[in-house]
């Protein structure tokens, strides 16, 4: 597994606002916006794409374009839905799917309760949107669903990662022949005996929504 933290000053800007208690929902959505597109950006960096003949007004030359199959989008219900757009702005032409996980408060792990995906994922490259990589289960649980359907390369997206799920993740992918990439704005200090990252910034989906889970 290979964790990129991006280390670019806009992203520090934004997720200093995000963490901020006096942020309010309409402006955490938006910034959240923000910050998704600026680390897909570096996340979409292997993205796979083939030649393509082109005509300039100029002359004829050879580009690129992304590959068929189109990438595959997969937020974690609800609060990866909050990080959608702004990776759509980046990758407009790829599909999407979306996978719904809860994670037990008490045992800390994740369970599936609701899934909108290709039932073959081969061949596809899969991008997972969850805020943020906490305990890990979620995210390990996400990989291994999309794997056992075929998907053969996955970046996970997340705004903000502990070093205790960051460990957890890479522990239940050990051995899956795989790449699994994780793009996040921060490794933070740890986790408190809630499960909670330190210093974090809360509860993703409740400022996202301004609702109880």
């Amino acid at each position: 597994m290979r964790t990129i933290v991006v280390d670019h000053p806009l992203v520090a800007h934004k997720l200093t606002a995000l963490r901020d208690e006096r942020t309010e929902s309409p402006t955490f959505r938006r910034l959240v916006d923000q910050l998704v597109t600026l680390l897909a950006y570096e996340a979409t960096r292997d993205v796979r794409v083939e030649p393509y003949e082109i005509t300039t007004p100029v002359a004829p030359t050879t580009g690129v374009r992304l590959s068929s199959p189109q990438p595959m989008v997969v937020p974690i219900l609800r609060a990866g839905l909050g990080m959608l757009e702004g990776m759509m702005k980046l990758l407009p032409t790829a599909e999407v799917g979306f996978l719904g996980m809860m994670r037990n408060e008490e045992t800390l792990q994740a369970s599936t309760y609701a899934e909108r995906l290709p039932d073959d994922l081969a061949g596809r490259q899969c991008y997972v949107l969850d805020p943020m990589l906490a305990t890990g289960g979620t995210l390990a649980a996400a990989v291994h669903f999309l794997t056992d359907r075929g998907a053969d390369d996955i970046t996970a997206i997340c705004l903000l990662a502990a070093p205790e799920g960051c460990q957890r993740l890479e522990d239940e992918l050990e051995g899956l022949n795989i790449p699994v990439t994780v793009v996040t704005a921060a490794i933070d200090e740890k986790l408190n005996e809630k499960g909670y990252i330190v210093p974090g910034l809360g509860d993703a989906g409740d400022r996202l929504y301004g609702l109880a889970e």
